[in-house]
């Protein structure tokens, strides 16, 4: 392919040196192009813009096939080609990808250099349009027919055009003075009466794309030309007006920072003459000397202070040790040594706090009361370290907002899920440029108070590598027994965390480090049934959302049974977080729709039952049932996310041999309760009226559904124990839910997380449970809402079970 360019980017004709390929006689004058031109040209490709008549202009050729070309035409004494322009530039070089019209020129020097390519320079005759190619690449020919400009008579308006485009050209010169010399050598070679020439010349004169340029090629009539023309000069006339003004607005902004940079050395050196000016290392050190009059530092930052002051007023300004200094002595000074905001311990506005923020949960309010009525008895709240436990979306953070709120003292949160460096926690050493200290330090920082609420989230979630223990750096911070003495890496000095309160959270408290449990003290926050989140929704989300959105309720109304098949049967989750997703979606759905104009929307918009799949979309639950059968029992199991149902299947696959088959992503716990399950229900057929050889050679498959979901856990013994035997039986259990760990003697052992089992029961209409008796005194701790309506049975052996789901009394030995 090609690549035009100019006389500045390549070597000029008198200056090349290498093999002269052709080298045309200099004849002075033109001569009359149509009586010379050959009516067959080799075709020679244009990938840039193209050329016009009458220009003078090198162009350089790379790559061997288009040397070779270029050879032959040499060869055959050729002293005149075609130049067009190509229609794709990415395209490879073809008599497809050309424009039809373009230039014949003659070759006025042409120099083959090594490792640069093919140079030659060209003179631009006439327009030329290529009709018929007689051969294909890379060597192309074609038969041209040659479009002949006539004289032109004076004609008035013809007149007009060369004057405006003469002075645009003029106009332009002033702002681009680098088309001079371009249009000296234009004039020292066609006078002014030749208006072709001159549109043709005005033409290269702009940055036009090489559509438009080639459009101005094909346009014959001298008219039309002249007109595209004018359009192009005054479209570069403006481009060129607006960098002129860019570049005097930057020559301003430049001058007048110049100016105001000699005028403040100037009064600088006024001031020092007169002993007026300090430098910038004697202000800095005024303004840190005043905000540590404001503090009440201990003995040892005091005196760090005073070191580092000292340190500071010896330092250059522009020394890197200066900044690190400086830095260290702003932390020091931000943080809150000796103030402590206002308590206030008034149990009515703590409870009107928690009542304003949270529907339900009345345990959980009860305990944080509590808490702060024993604050203020004693008249502090700090040292204590509180974890609230429970899944996703049920208010641990917002919670933590309101006991700030109610004993009236800053709140800070920070996470540390997923942290792995515990210079996060206690901040990196002043080694190097760009030390921080931890977050607790930022956090003081932040809320100037030295009294503050801080809630750690996700500290079920904090790892560690090789960068250190996060949870080991945050027992310093959180023992009441250590953190009044706290040493921040980066401060190197005592902070006081002692009257801090600190509020923790977590989805689970397995993955909790054991020594951060021991330091705290657990709430466990289970999640709300379906009626506390239907009162959230309308008391609180609903108009929050509302207001969020610029909609009132003159716009939108929910219907409360669409709320309540909102949360049935779209959001089964124990948290509010889904729900208040799915009402953001009915608000955007109804905002689109009145946005819509559409005169059949009538305010307000009435969402229920009806039309809530418009708004919402389908239900992504389907109602779900109990599942009854020989071989199937339901167990209750805890996650992280609330309580679920699991539907446990037994079944024999045949009778060739004895064996037990576990499917359904088991844990290693629950594969140690199915096999307890298995050898006790084997060994004591007779006891439940079962033939004592059903499992000799029986080969019995037990499964969990929902293969995808990991399951772990020890409660679902006597669920196991359960469909074993109905299996046995052949005899389907009563519909009955339960939960409890079984030993190989048959006892039911005590299980946790009932609160979320009942209410993932009630979710499901399950109204009556098993359970260990020994859960008998947590679920009459529960509140009245959660136990209303179910019928709950209490088993201390699978005697009790047994008996409960399949009528049997059991044989005694």
């Amino acid at each position: 392919m090609t690549d035009e360019i100019h006389d500045s980017d390549i070597i000029k004709p008198e200056e090349m040196t290498g093999e002269t390929l052709i080298d045309a006689p200099q004849k002075p004058g033109l001569v009359v192009a149509r009586e010379i031109l050959p009516p067959l040209l080799s075709i020679l490709p244009l990938s840039n813009q193209p050329l016009f008549p009458g220009l003078i202009v090198p162009l350089v050729y790379e790559g061997e096939e288009m040397i070779h070309v270029f050879r032959e035409i040499a060869k055959a004494d050729e002293q005149y080609v075609g130049l067009i322009l190509v229609r794709d530039e990415e395209a490879p070089f073809s008599t497809e990808n050309l424009f039809e019209v373009g230039v014949a020129a003659k070759i006025l020097k042409a120099v083959e250099i090594a490792d640069h390519g093919l140079h030659i320079v060209v003179e631009c005759i006439e327009r030329i349009k290529a009709n018929d190619f007689t051969s294909g690449p890379p060597h192309i020919r074609a038969r041209v027919k040659y479009h002949a400009e006539t004289s032109y008579a004076d004609n008035i308006e013809l007149k007009a055009y060369t004057v405006a485009i003469i002075n645009t050209i003029k106009e332009l010169l002033k702002h681009n003075p680098l088309h001079e010399e371009e249009l000296r050598l234009f004039l020292s070679r066609f006078g002014l009466g030749e208006p072709n020439r001159l549109a043709d010349f005005a033409a290269s004169l702009t940055t036009a794309g090489r559509e438009e340029m080639q459009g101005v090629l094909e346009t014959y009539l001298i008219f039309d030309r002249m007109k595209k023309v004018m359009t192009l000069l005054n479209r570069e006339m403006n481009v060129s007006k607006i960098q002129k003004r860019i570049r005097s607005n930057i020559d301003e902004r430049i001058s007048e920072q110049q100016r105001k940079f000699f005028l403040n050395e100037q009064l600088h050196e006024i001031q020092r003459e007169l002993g007026m000016e300090e430098d910038a290392g004697d202000q800095e050190m005024k303004r840190l000397k005043k905000r540590a009059e404001k503090l009440k530092f201990s003995a040892e930052a005091g005196e760090r202070f005073d070191e580092e002051l000292r340190k500071l007023s010896m330092l250059d300004e522009s020394s890197p040790e200066f900044s690190v200094s400086r830095n260290y002595l702003d932390w020091l000074t931000a943080l809150p040594w000796g103030r402590f905001g206002k308590d206030r311990y008034k149990l009515k506005t703590a409870e009107r706090s928690l009542n304003r923020n949270h529907a339900g949960l009345e345990d959980v309010k009860q305990r944080i009361l509590e808490f702060i009525a024993i604050g203020g008895r004693k008249q502090e709240v700090g040292g204590s370290i509180i974890l609230f436990v429970g899944p996703p979306g049920v208010g641990k953070t917002s919670i933590g907002k309101a006991i700030a709120e109610a004993v009236n003292r800053p709140f800070y949160r920070f996470s540390v899920g997923g942290m792995r460096d515990e210079a996060e926690i206690k901040g990196h050493r002043r080694t190097y440029i760009g030390a921080m200290p931890g977050k607790i330090i930022q956090a003081l920082k932040q809320v100037r108070a030295a009294n503050p609420v801080i809630m750690i989230d996700e500290v079920d979630k904090i790892g560690n590598d090789f960068r250190g223990d996060p949870a080991s750096a945050l027992l310093e911070v959180l023992d009441p027994e250590q953190n009044s003495d706290f040493l921040d890496h980066y401060l190197d000095v005592r902070f006081d965390l002692s009257r801090v309160l600190f509020l923790l959270t977590a989805n689970q408290l397995d993955t909790v480090p054991a020594p951060l449990l021991d330091r705290a003290e657990i709430i466990r926050i289970p999640g709300y049934i379906a009626d506390e989140k239907v009162k959230i929704a309308r008391k609180h989300l609903w108009p929050r959302l509302l207001q969020q959105n610029g909609l009132t309720r003159a716009d939108i109304r929910l219907a409360p049974a669409a709320l309540k098949h909102l949360v049935e049967d779209y959001a089964r989750e124990p948290g509010v977080r889904k729900l208040e997703q799915l009402l953001k979606k009915i608000q955007r759905k109804a905002a689109m729709l009145m946005a819509s104009e559409d005169k059949k929307v009538v305010l307000p918009l009435t969402v229920n039952t009806k039309n809530l799949d418009e708004f919402a979309g389908k239900p992504k639950f389907r109602d779900k049932k109990q599942r009854c059968g020989i071989g199937m029992a339901t167990g209750l199991a805890w996650t992280a996310m609330g309580g679920v149902i699991l539907d446990l299947e037994a079944t024999c696959v045949h009778q060739d041999r004895r064996g037990l088959k576990l499917t359904g992503q088991l844990g290693k716990v629950m594969q140690e309760s199915a096999e307890i399950a298995y050898s006790y229900i084997t060994s004591r057929l007779p006891r439940y009226g079962a033939a004592a050889d059903f499992f000799d050679k029986a080969f019995v498959h037990l499964h969990v559904p929902e293969g995808a979901v990991p399951k772990d856990g020890p409660s679902a013994g006597i669920t196991m124990a359960t469909a074993l035997l109905s299996l046995a039986l052949d005899k389907a259990p009563a519909a009955m839910a339960m939960t409890g760990e079984m030993t190989l003697t048959g006892e039911v052992l005590p299980i946790g997380g009932e609160r979320e089992k009942l209410l993932a029961a009630k979710r499901l209409g399950i109204y009556e449970l098993i359970l260990p008796a020994a859960n008998q005194v947590d679920v009459e701790e529960l509140p009245e809402s959660i136990v209303e309506g179910l019928t709950i049975h209490y088993a201390r052996h699978f005697d009790d079970v047994a008996k409960l789901v399949f009528g049997i009394r059991p044989r005694r030995k």
